[in-house]
């Protein structure tokens, strides 16, 4: 039954707002290991969109973007400090 219910959810693609059959979406885990799933809520990527997104390492990430808070100020603002943090990092180098 349980898997007849994951084949009929609905949920929605958080990059391009699509909502789909949960059977017809990649998990998306924000610390990167979808595998360890104890005490986890997963978001959903539509296949186009999970092809699209980066791979690359994203350690230290989520607590980056929640330092900046990230979706508590417009998009503008949120990039302006990302950028600032991003270019401060690259002067002091490795």
């Amino acid at each position: 039954m349980r898997f007849s219910r994951w084949r009929t959810e609905m949920v929605t693609c958080i990059a391009c707002g699509n909502r789909l059959s949960r059977a017809d979406l990649r998990e998306y885990d924000k610390y990167g290991n979808r595998w360890d799933r104890e005490g986890k809520s997963f978001e959903y990527l539509c296949k186009p969109c999970d092809r699209d997104r980066c791979r690359a390492d994203r350690a230290g990430l989520e607590d980056q973007l929640i330092a900046l808070e990230a979706g508590e100020h417009s998009q503008e603002t949120f990039l302006r400090r990302y950028q600032c943090v991003l270019e401060r990092k690259r002067l002091e180098g490795p």
